[in-house]
């Protein structure tokens, strides 16, 4: 597999080189350049430049890419960058499943998610499901990482980070507003104002937007969504006539959400019939989310080659999603995931669901899976680079101290229901009578990296400590004061070093080799002795500059010597989030991304296309039996569920300087939900899809602009996911028009 991966990747390298006929007319980028690449406070690369000349895999959604198609919905967003696997659950990409490179995307609880260089999941270690998801439609810019160089970005190292970077304060004095509004009584309010002088600068932020959702009750009862987000930014210049510069910024970050989502899909035969249609028993299901962020950066500029930057965090999240969650027949109950996978089984219970019989009372179990979120930290790096001779050298060191914690305080409602629909409370339970239990996690983190580049070789060698303790004390269903008569507790630590090397050699300004290899983390639960996810991963690959076109291609290899699986109700399991062993696993695949425009640099018009696909093949090494099934009984050779063997991507623009059109179609392979091989039977399979988007904006005025955006134009019907429980629709054809004003 490895020689493979070598000789495949060098042969398209030459292949490459061989058609480059003209002359060399410039010189190799002066090392000079790498002032450039000096990391900075809140970014990982920070623009295009830098992510094309880091010696693992990297890609830089730019302001421009993201405001194309004013994306509100992270899938959408996401889909241009090969290596990214997204799965989608409610539509509008409210709770994202996203995988790098084969690693498990449930709840996207395998990445390191980051807001402007912060982890930003609820509780990073202890609870790593990423239920809050900060909103992409007031993002300035989007950094996805992979390969070898990511050791500095823990804990979960397999398959990257992804870092989300919010408004920036702006050099002058500026903003903008826009509107808009269309399918489903959607609609979005932005603003932004900011501004800056010598010593102070600030930036405002607000977002709103909401929808009445596509999917129907029989209660006519709306099914969408609203949500606030709100940012605040300011920084200080410290002592501006100072020989050592110190800068302070503070931001303050506050959201919220109040939408009637369900983890309730259809059945087969109901999605055939009338796919956005929602059984009356999730008639009560309703999310509500609360989230703040505060974050105090200090930087210290001893020198134009040396820097310490110092940020303390924290972030609170609470959330209580009051959902359908079982059902009860004679004195049997079923978990609503049992009973959408096989109806006919279960067929007095799917009445009930569906809401075509009168039940007895307290047969429907809503339960509140209230949860509150807390994470707060300090980390610290300190970058120093020098030149000697023609050798480029920078040192990067970090530190972080972290704790957070979940706090799962729930209940369960008994209901009833009639055949025309409508439920009753017939129980309110007391609180804290279901799981009443707090996960914890201690942890510490440090790193160094290196970074040589010597004439046309650049070397990145680093290793990353992690140290942690994670903790669950239950007090039991029947101790809601939580007096610690019934507690019971566990712990499980883990000491890991996690090493990386990287390298890149530059043949001229158009053709450039890169690889590495690097360990694959990621923290075990909190079961004791548990061990943690591991892997050795590698990649080669090549960039290349053809005249107008640009590319990238990437052949990699994850090998993991113990796969961790999640219990989640997200797919469809209790929602413990124990963790299991699953084992030795081998991903391995090809990404791909082309660029090319075809219109000349001084042309009115501009016609740039992108192109990105993504291979990705899986297979286990060794069978087990999944806990609570959620992976069925694996086999070796099985592949791993939820992850699409081919991905497509490409956008075509037309730009002009009144004008621009932009059109994207992606296509989505067929995945399974559970661990298989050969053809996947039809209750275990989530179909193939070709979405196409659509997007205009005509410039009035300079600053005066008209927007027009067009979800699923072929107005394709198709099934998202089969989890958590039944097939669920992808978000059908939507168009939004409005105006957007900049001063």
């Amino acid at each position: 597999m490895r020689k493979g991966i070598l000789i495949i990747t060098i042969l398209f390298t030459v292949v490459l080189s061989a058609q480059k006929k003209k002359k060399e007319t410039t010189s190799l980028d002066s090392i000079q350049k790498l002032d450039e690449i000096i990391i900075s406070t809140k970014k990982i690369f920070g623009n295009k430049y830098v992510a094309k000349h880091r010696t693992g895999a990297a890609y830089y959604l730019s302001p421009k890419e993201l405001q194309k198609f004013s994306f509100t919905d992270v899938n959408r967003a996401l889909r241009s960058v090969p290596g990214v696997t997204i799965y989608e659950e409610d539509g509008f990409g409210l709770r994202p499943n996203i995988s790098l490179r084969g690693t498990s995307p449930e709840r996207s609880s395998k990445i390191t998610l980051m807001e402007d260089g912060v982890l930003i999941a609820p509780a990073p270690y202890s609870a790593s499901s990423a239920y809050y998801f900060p909103t992409i439609a007031r993002m300035e810019a989007v950094e996805v990482l992979k390969g070898s160089s990511q050791v500095q970005y823990g804990p979960f190292t397999t398959g990257g980070a992804i870092n989300m970077i919010s408004a920036q304060i702006p050099t002058e004095f500026g903003g903008k507003v826009s509107a808009n509004y269309g399918s489903f009584n959607s609609n979005q309010l932005h603003a932004k104002i900011g501004g800056r002088n010598k010593n102070f600068g600030y930036v405002l932020e607000y977002l709103n937007y909401g929808s009445d959702g596509f999917k129907t009750l029989p209660s006519g009862k709306n099914t969408g969504f609203n949500k606030n987000d709100v940012v605040a930014k300011i920084d200080v210049n410290l002592f501006p006539k100072a020989s050592v510069q110190q800068t302070l910024e503070f931001k303050f970050q506050y959201s919220d959400e109040d939408g009637n989502e369900t983890y309730l899909g259809l059945s087969e035969q109901d999605f055939n019939t009338n796919p956005f249609s929602r059984y009356a028993s999730s008639n009560e299901d309703r999310m509500v989310t609360d989230h703040t962020q505060y974050m105090i950066t200090h930087r210290l500029d001893f020198s134009k080659n040396a820097r310490i930057t110092t940020t303390a965090y924290q972030n609170n999240f609470a959330r209580n999603w009051y959902k359908l969650d079982d059902v009860t027949f004679n004195g049997t109950k079923k978990g609503i995931a049992d009973i959408l996978e096989d109806p006919s089984t279960y067929a007095d219970h799917f009445n009930i669901v569906n809401g075509s019989v009168n039940s007895a009372a307290d047969v429907i179990g809503v339960k509140a899976n209230n949860r509150k979120y807390y994470s707060t930290g300090i980390q610290t790096k300190l970058d120093y680079h020098w030149y000697k001779g023609n050798a480029f050298h920078d040192v990067e060191i970090g530190l972080r101290y972290h704790y957070d914690e979940e706090d799962r305080f729930q209940w369960v409602d008994k209901y009833s229901i009639s055949s025309t629909g409508v439920m009753s409370l017939t129980t309110d339970a007391i609180e804290g009578t279901d799981a009443n239990r707090i996960s914890s996690a201690n942890a510490f983190a440090s790193y160094i990296t290196y970074k040589l580049k010597y004439n046309n070789w650049t070397f990145t060698p680093g290793v990353r400590y992690e140290n942690i303790t994670l903790q669950r004390e239950d007090f039991g269903k029947n101790d809601v004061n939580r007096t610690g008569v019934n507690l019971a507790s566990r712990e499980n630590s883990v000491g890991v070093f996690i090493p990386g090397m990287g390298a890149n050699y530059k043949f001229n300004n158009d053709f450039s080799l890169f690889g590495g290899v690097h360990k694959g983390f990621s923290p075990p639960g909190n079961q004791d002795g548990q061990a943690p996810e591991e892997s050795i991963n590698y990649e080669l690959g090549t960039r290349f500059n053809l005249g107008k076109l640009q590319g990238e291609f990437v052949r990699f290899f994850n090998d993991y010597s113990n796969l961790l699986g999640s219990d989640l109700a997200a797919t469809g399991g209790t929602g413990s989030l124990d963790q299991f062993n699953a084992g030795e696993v081998n991903v391995n695949g090809i990404e791909l991304l082309l660029n090319y425009n075809f219109s000349n640099s001084d042309a009115k018009f501009s016609f740039p296309i992108s192109v990105g696909y993504t291979f990705t093949n899986t297979a286990f090494q060794n069978s087990f039996g999944s806990a609570n099934d959620l992976w069925g009984t694996v086999a070796i050779g099985d592949e791993l569920p939820y992850i699409p063997k081919h991905q497509f991507n490409t956008t075509f623009s037309i730009e002009h300087k009144d004008f621009e059109i932009n059109i994207n179609g992606r296509f989505n392979g067929e995945f399974r939900t559970l661990a298989g091989t050969g053809n996947i039977p039809n209750n275990e399979r989530v179909d193939a899809n070709f979405i196409v988007d659509l997007s205009g904006k005509y410039f009035i005025t300079k600053r005066l602009s008209t927007t027009l955006n067009v979800i699923n134009l072929l107005d394709n019907t198709y099934a998202a996911s089969r989890v958590p429980a039944g097939l669920r629709p992808g978000h059908p054809f939507g168009i939004y028009g409005g105006l957007e004003f900049s001063f």
